[in-house]
């Protein structure tokens, strides 16, 4: 593990020789017809990305001075006002987040994010966002394409009145088209964070073992001591108000297209064309 090295030569080892190895699990995890080796791969990407992550929060823990690494605020485009759906793709990057140590707040018309977190931990997020939203986008088309939605329902409460009378009811019709990719990509988005965390989690556990496994081991403190700065650092930045949130009111909810964007996400891969230098622009209308 990394003790004494100077921050912008970690950043430096992390964009070239750690995206390279995350870049070939992420290869292999495309090469396999296999769901479960797949996701085997996936998650030792994520494993992988936290470790150096681990690494790098330690060696800045023993950088001082004026080079140290700290956190960044860095806008991430989502898609273009009007776009359907955005909201779906706001609540994947920010799950992938989560995973990832970044504190995000989000445009009211879901149009972009702002990130906040370490450089190199943007990156990873932002690389896998890449060729996650793709695939999500891809499986629900074809979701839709298949027909299967049209036997579903979905519901919603909505106000009933009667004369000066009012109650809330549960409205129940056939699942449109929209409701559907809505429900599937919610869903989708949901599985792609508990795999990517529990990868996270798995991680940072073998990390501390590896430390003697105590709450107040070197690397468990670092990485509080991450968390907290990360924290700190979206409190005195962020001008963001209200809460985000990933589903609109007027939402139906639809148990069939939910099924089917969860299993769509436990089968996700990522493929080669992941663009691992962090740039990717905003989804087209």
């Amino acid at each position: 593990m990394a003790t004494s090295v100077r921050a912008p030569r970690v950043e430096l080892v992390r964009d070239d020789k750690l995206l390279t190895r995350i870049s070939g699990l992420l290869r292999q995890a495309e090469g396999t017809d296999n769901e479960h080796e797949a996701q085997a791969f996936m998650q030792a990407a994520q494993r992988l990305a936290t470790a150096a992550s681990i690494d790098l929060a330690v060696a800045r823990s023993h950088a001082g001075g004026n080079r140290r690494v700290t956190p960044e605020q860095r806008n991430i485009a989502i898609g273009t006002a009007g776009k359907r759906g955005l909201r779906t793709y706001v609540q994947l990057f920010v799950a992938i987040a989560r995973a990832n140590d970044i504190t995000c707040d989000v445009a009211s018309n879901s149009t972009f994010v702002y990130a906040y977190g370490f450089p190199g931990d943007i990156d990873t997020c932002e690389a896998l966002y890449g060729s996650l939203v793709v695939q999500m986008v891809a499986a629900s088309d074809a979701y839709l394409k298949s027909g299967a939605y049209k036997s579903e329902t979905s519901a919603r409460v909505v106000t009933e009145r009667r004369g000066w009378v009012s109650r809330r009811v549960v409205e129940e019709k056939q699942l449109s088209p929209i409701t559907a990719r809505l429900n599937f990509q919610s869903a989708f988005a949901e599985r792609i964070g508990k795999r990517l965390v529990q990868a996270r989690d798995e991680a940072r556990a073998q990390a501390v073992a590896n430390d003697g496994g105590q709450s107040d081991s070197g690397t468990a403190l670092v990485l509080r001591n991450k968390e907290i700065e990360v924290r700190d650092f979206h409190q005195e930045t962020s001008t963001a108000r209200g809460t985000w949130q990933s589903q609109s009111a007027s939402a139906g909810y639809s148990e069939g297209a939910r099924r089917a964007g969860d299993r769509a996400g436990r089968r996700a891969r990522l493929g080669d064309d992941v663009q691992l230098d962090g740039t990717r622009g905003a989804l087209e209308a």
